[in-house]
């Protein structure tokens, strides 16, 4: 994935990029099944789709991120505190 296509996953949707990602899974698939089948010559195919799904479960995580922070209205105090004795 090139730099400007890696950019131009930051400006889509969270849901996009959820149809996106189920995509370049089913292409692992379909490419590791025609290199099994020597159906595909270039074994670079599968690592490269692998990087993009990589890639484009970071942005739905950094999304995820920073959609919890700019809504500091949620309380996060869910956590009990810790007692040492009981």
């Amino acid at each position: 994935m090139k730099k400007k296509e890696f950019q131009s996953l930051r400006t889509k949707d969270v849901a996009e990029l959820r149809k996106l990602l189920t995509g370049k899974r089913k292409d692992v698939l379909d490419k590791r099944m025609g290199i099994s089948t020597a159906k595909e010559k270039n074994l670079k195919v599968v690592k490269n789709l692998r990087q993009e799904v990589a890639q484009i479960l970071t942005v739905i995580r950094e999304k995820e991120i920073i959609g919890k922070i700019d809504k500091p209205d949620q309380k996060k105090d869910k956590e009990s505190p810790k007692s040492g004795k009981k």
